[in-house]
């Protein structure tokens, strides 16, 4: 055989095994098609039917609807400015009116993305794509469910010329907040219509599609003008507009319409609800799956909060000073926990959810003072061998910090009370023995114990964290004070029972995480502590005010007045309140006089607990077997016999040995001064 045939037979095999690859290759694409058109979606004729996906609702805990994601208000392209179209167009899909539906570069760039990052099939999306979504109910972000979308879109743009494919695509978008529609957005963020919109107005609004939750410019006004920035690039690398157009719309004010729809109750936890339906499913999900969402809400507890939030509110303002910035008024947020499961009942995030969607039982960030010491307290009766009648001596202090000036703390009456029992330190708030404690238990002790309730927020190691000088959210210290309710069980806080899809299928239902994160005898010794300072230390007003149930918490009011606090729990309901300005200006009274934890905050707590609790029969905290009770001398920590009045009631733990005359701390000759 020459070498010539054998070449010729080499090169007829090898068409022959393509011929044959070719064919199983078209049967399998064939194959591939058909099943992928099996049960299809049916587009709508006319198309702006497909806007008409089911809607989302948001319920409370008894079936209420909190929320619904509402229909669009219908607005052809003729009454949309020109700006908008063109910042969508550039944000979303430049190629649209050259494309057929699908963009081949773009979809090559998502599958080597993929394929490297070996997640799910993400971007590529055209705008027709983008709107076939609604068609399809089952949102998960699988290679088939995106092949079938293509398919549809292929679909859409045969039947539909590209003006009404746009046109359904923008009165569809959601923009958050309830608000559908590019007409819907225009009036509900500036109280006018879609073809009144300008350069500046137009590219904030193409960009909240996004994250609608995240880029909210009534609760994130510069997120959003980042991401209004991002937009206006885009529209002059496109060539829709020139750089000067895009520098003066970005340094345009904006007007923002600051109002919400009044019809929506609990906005502030809505909105919170929102976000974590966005991180878990996607926005698409959330505003276009028709979700049934039960959350935790309880309408009742959250009316009772939003009264006493707006009550305690109008009470402060009688006495209150002028602020040191003009544009301040004062604010609040209050958020309650349910001790035994970590349910969140109820949230108020500021005075008024239509002026300020800014959620501060979430959101914000504070000192909370003296409110942090029950995590000190802990650390020290369960590291230093300590009890609540163990004696320390109320002087000035002077700690070293290398590298820093010397820490010297001071108690809020700048006065000094010599030998006194750890529980009656806790009661009143004596900053002096406080700082003692840390510096022998060590920060990191107290940031160790706050994580284990459940604090997230950044914590310093530094001795001043004793005292409160992190910053940390209402919601956080609600969670951790229903550790202590709790007896050392710590319940991770939630607010979503049950989500449902639009068939009724089940995605998720919670359920109750509770960890043990505290030993459970000592857990109690900080209960007690905090029981005492509801029935006789810096939170008395809550008795004052009339409730009278079991009840603990502490008190925090930090450096210059700028933040008033009380977290209290009765044993089944951990509520926090925080008081202040947004801007750190102080509170104090036409006196001149601070306004404490317990002056502003307290009462709030204590309105809102007889409102919550009332026709609930008393329920006493749950005291563990290991307890003793015991009367002890408040300056000596010896025991007092019964019938004199100077005693304090002592939770002893019967683990250890009592504390007596020889536990104190001090050498008794040296007393100190009163005077600092």
């Amino acid at each position: 055989m020459n070498k010539g045939f054998k070449l010729f037979r080499y090169f007829t095999t090898i068409i022959a095994f393509l011929a044959v690859i070719s064919g199983v290759a078209a049967l399998a694409g064939f194959m591939l098609i058909f099943a992928a058109t099996t049960d299809l979606p049916k587009v709508p004729v006319p198309l702006r039917k497909i806007i008409e996906t089911p809607p989302t609702e948001i319920m409370a805990a008894n079936g209420q609807r909190l929320w619904v994601s509402g229909p669009a208000v219908y607005v052809t392209l003729d009454q949309v400015t020109k700006d908008f179209i063109n910042a969508v167009l550039a944000t979303e899909d430049h190629h649209f009116w050259e494309h057929r539906g699908i963009n081949k570069l773009r979809i090559i760039k998502a599958m080597w993305i993929n394929l490297m990052s070996k997640g799910s099939a993400q971007g590529a999306s055209t705008i027709t794509q983008q709107l076939a979504k609604n068609l399809f109910f089952n949102f998960e972000k699988t290679y088939w469910r995106k092949f079938r979308e293509l398919l549809v879109a292929l679909q859409i743009e045969a039947q539909f010329t590209k003006r009404q494919i746009l046109e359904a695509y923008i009165n569809q978008i959601s923009f958050g907040a309830g608000a559908k529609g590019v007409e819907q957005a225009a009036r509900h963020f500036f109280g006018k219509s879609a073809t009144d919109l300008n350069l500046a107005e137009a590219a904030m609004l193409a960009g909240l599609p996004k994250s609608p939750t995240r880029y909210n410019p009534l609760r994130h006004f510069e997120q959003a003008k980042r991401r209004q920035q991002v937009v206006l690039r885009r529209m002059v690398a496109v060539g829709y507009i020139t750089e000067t157009h895009a520098e003066q719309a970005l340094q345009q004010p904006l007007e923002l319409k600051s109002g919400q729809n009044p019809g929506v109750p609990a906005g502030y936890f809505v909105d919170w609800v929102l976000r974590l339906l966005e991180q878990r499913y996607g926005a698409e999900v959330v505003y276009h799956g028709g979700l049934k969402v039960t959350t935790t809400l309880d309408p009742r507890l959250q009316k009772d909060a939003q009264e006493s939030i707006r009550q305690g509110l109008e009470e402060i303002e009688t006495n209150l000073g002028p602020a040191e910035r003009a544009d301040d008024r004062l604010q609040a947020a209050l958020v309650a926990v349910q001790a035994n499961s970590g349910a969140v009942k109820a949230m108020v995030g500021g005075r008024d959810y239509l002026k300020s969607a800014f959620n501060r039982a979430v959101d914000a960030r504070r000192q909370p003072g003296s409110a942090f010491k029950p995590f000190l307290y802990y650390a020290a009766l369960q590291r230093l061998d300590f009890d609540p009648a163990t004696v320390m001596l109320d002087r000035p202090v002077k700690i070293e910090v290398a590298g820093q000036p010397d820490w010297q703390p001071r108690n809020f009456e700048r006065s000094y009370q010599g030998p006194m029992i750890l529980k009656e330190a806790f009661v009143y708030s004596v900053n002096t023995i406080a700082a003692q404690l840390v510096q022998k238990v060590g920060p990191e002790a107290v940031v160790e114990v706050a994580r284990e309730c459940g604090i997230k927020s950044k914590l310093e190691p530094v001795y001043s964290v004793a005292l409160g000088t992190s910053e940390v959210s209402p919601l956080e210290m609600a969670e951790a004070f229903a550790t202590f309710a709790g007896g050392g069980i710590h319940p991770k806080p939630f607010c979503i029972w049950r989500v449902e899809d639009s068939f009724g299928r089940v995605l998720e239902e919670a359920l109750v995480t509770r960890d043990k994160v505290l030993d459970p005898v000592t857990a109690y010794q900080v209960v007690d502590m905090m029981q005492a300072v509801v029935d006789r230390g810096t939170g008395r007003v809550v008795r004052k005010i009339g409730f009278t149930g079991p009840a603990a918490g502490k008190t925090g009011t930090t450096n210059g007045f700028r933040d008033a606090w009380f977290i209290g729990f009765t044993p089944g309901l951990s509520a926090a309140v925080w008081v202040g300005f947004d801007h750190g200006s102080a509170l104090k009274d036409v006196n001149g006089s601070g306004i404490t934890g317990g002056r502003a905050a307290a009462p709030i707590w204590a309105n809102f607990m007889l409102k919550a609790t009332e026709g609930e029969p008393a329920r006493p905290f749950s005291v563990p077997d290991k307890i003793s009770f015991e009367i002890r001398d408040p300056a000596t920590g010896i025991p007092v016999a019964s019938g004199q009045n100077k005693g304090v009631r002592i939770a002893i733990d019967n683990r250890r040995l009592p504390a007596v005359e020889t536990n104190t701390l001090y050498d008794r000759g040296e007393r100190p001064n009163d005077d600092p």
